[in-house]
């Protein structure tokens, strides 16, 4: 799970992602999800959350936040953080996929303590 407590964690905003994830993995068991890797490192970056419920592998992007005063949490996956989760996508398929997998990529938001759940949040071209 995490290399250190989340608890001794300085940043507020660092234990508050980790209590997202931890509500967001939750959520895919709750609906039959086998949560197979949390932060799925890859260089300097991380999938938040790969689950699998029978051939669908699902990459999870989990985004926190207090309140929408400065946008909705899902306005925080942009283009960009899109193409860096494609690419870990590429990365774990590579050294854990199967020919059959089917794949989506998810966004959970988290904010003022309520979960929502954006499936197949995005579309790479590549699959």
């Amino acid at each position: 799970m995490f290399k250190s407590d989340p608890s001794t964690w300085k940043d507020p905003r660092h234990r508050e992602g980790a209590r997202a994830e931890a509500l967001a993995a939750d959520a895919l068991r709750v609906q039959g999800y086998q949560v197979l890797e949390q932060r799925f490192r890859y260089g300097h970056s991380d999938v938040d959350l790969v689950a699998r419920r029978g051939a669908v592998v699902v990459f999870v992007e989990v985004k926190s936040r207090a309140d929408e005063r400065f946008g909705a949490a899902s306005e925080a996956v942009t283009a960009r953080k899109q193409a860096n989760l494609v690419r870990g996508a590429s990365v774990w398929l590579t050294r854990h996929g199967k020919a059959w997998n089917s794949i989506r990529f998810d966004v959970i938001t988290v904010t003022d303590g309520k979960l929502e759940w954006l499936q197949d949040a995005f579309r790479p071209g590549w699959r």
